[in-house]
């Protein structure tokens, strides 16, 4: 079973309500380009996503919190690529000591959990399974 990860820091630009709160569709993107390296590395291809099944966020991100979103393929149809989600808080800013001090989270947060399914058309699987 293929798995993917990114880590991403999010910026001021990814604020997008007050507080610094970043929204939803950031982390929705992140697991657009875990599923993305996943299609990759099954087929060969990018593949094209299709639809979210579910999408639950779990807790608030912010502008300077590192976000690791981690996916896998779970199911696999011919064409079809079943996936979920998963994304973490695992450094989050501290800005109540300082401008720049930070903190890794002894424990994770989860920010958000998805599933859904991709397709890569037959004649673009260039790998073969």
């Amino acid at each position: 079973m293929e798995k993917a990860m990114i880590r991403m820091r999010m910026s001021s630009a990814d604020a997008h309500y007050g507080g610094n709160l970043v929204d939803g569709a950031r982390i929705m993107q992140l697991f657009g380009d875990v599923a993305t390296e996943l299609l990759i590395q099954r087929d060969g291809d990018e593949g094209l996503f299709v639809a979210y099944d579910s999408v639950e966020f779990t807790a608030p991100v912010y502008a300077g919190d590192f976000i690791e979103a981690s996916g896998s393929i779970v199911t696999e149809g011919n064409t079809s690529r079943k996936m979920t989600f998963e994304a973490y808080k695992v450094i989050r800013p501290c800005p109540d000591i300082s401008v720049s001090a930070a903190e890794v989270l002894e424990e994770p947060i989860l920010v958000c959990r998805a599933s859904g399914t991709c397709v890569v058309p037959a004649d673009k699987q260039r790998k073969k399974n």
